[in-house]
């Protein structure tokens, strides 16, 4: 992949495509349904309420915006999630986030927290996982860049901000 592509593409992108590629597609051509969603909500009052000392939300250019970012013996970078059950998507949306700040000068490892469950992770961005990355904006670029895809049924659209959108002709 050269330097250039991808370049439009957010660490939520980078997310949603292990979440659902309809979703992805949606969120990619801005229409974006989340922020009234109730599960967003009470995410943002966990992050809130665990942690109400640190800075919240570090915005990084339209690329990504950090829960928080903390100096130890290294700069970290802190991703709160609810849960764990989608842990692959957050370890990837994390490796675009230190992947895009280590390309910048940025010597940074990062955390994922699930403080609902007590856990916190620590996460390294190694050249097996960049390549695994690149390998995801590729496929992303194909899938934003080609018509919506088709609708797939899966347990997780329940919960999810665009159900009734994808879902309301089924009645």
């Amino acid at each position: 992949m050269n330097m250039n592509e991808g370049d439009d593409l957010t660490g939520v992108e980078i997310s949603y495509y292990f979440i659902c590629k309809t979703k992805l597609w949606l969120f990619h051509h801005n229409i974006q349904l989340e922020r009234e969603h109730e599960n967003v909500k009470i995410g943002k009052q966990i992050h809130e309420d665990r942690y109400p000392r640190v800075k919240k939300e570090v915005g990084i250019r339209n690329k990504m915006k950090l829960d928080f970012v903390e100096k130890r013996d290294q700069l970290y970078i802190h991703e709160v999630k609810k849960s764990n059950k989608m842990e692959k998507s957050h370890l990837f949306q994390m490796y675009f986030y230190l992947d895009y700040l280590q390309d910048h000068g940025v010597d940074v490892k990062g955390e994922l927290h699930y403080p609902e469950l007590n856990k916190k992770k620590e996460v390294e961005l190694d050249e097996e996982k960049r390549k695994e990355l690149n390998k995801v904006k590729e496929e992303i670029q194909e899938i934003v860049s080609d018509e919506m895809p088709e609708l797939e049924k899966k347990r997780i659209c329940k919960k999810c901000a665009y159900q009734e959108f994808c879902f309301a002709a089924e009645g």
